[in-house]
């Protein structure tokens, strides 16, 4: 049976910081060749918010995505405990690579949530939940390879 982002329980003041965090992170991207700005907001397991955006480069693949920012900067201060994550907007989270550095630190079960850019609009129409997409790591990465399959025996 696989576990869903929904059996976690995200309250409604984490998920609104989370969701004002990554629209300010945002407003940070370097995007001069896609015009395409995101923002991404980590929780840490204490309490905390970590924001990242998208970094790009002439040669693309040089390019970072909001995800690995705010992971990148989070690590390399010390903190490795995620509780959720939040994304805006949501279209074009297809990266494989974002979605498996995501897997090194976060549980499978942790709360993804994937903002729409009209998020603000849908809320004044009336819409409680904003058009948010919830889904956990699991869900994005299916079958995935983590660091505990590294302790697993090999086969000769």
């Amino acid at each position: 049976m696989s576990v869903t982002a929904k059996t976690w329980t995200l309250g409604v003041p984490d998920r609104e910081r989370l969701i004002k965090a990554a629209s300010e992170a945002k407003e940070f991207a370097y995007c001069k060749y896609s015009n395409f700005r995101v923002g991404a907001a980590l929780l840490a397991a204490d309490g905390s918010i970590i924001k990242g955006a998208n970094i790009e480069n002439a040669s693309y693949g040089g390019t970072i995505c909001a995800e690995r920012t705010a992971i990148v900067k989070a690590v390399s201060e010390g903190t490795r405990a995620f509780v959720a994550l939040a994304r805006r907007p949501f279209c074009h989270f297809a990266m494989r690579i974002c979605r498996q550095v995501l897997r090194e630190f976060c549980a499978l079960t942790m709360p993804v949530l994937l903002v729409p850019s009209n998020y603000e609009k849908l809320v004044a129409e009336g819409k409680a939940d904003g058009g948010v997409l919830e889904t956990s790591i699991e869900e994005l990465l299916p079958h995935s390879f983590g660091p505990e399959h590294l302790e697993l025996p090999r086969q000769s």
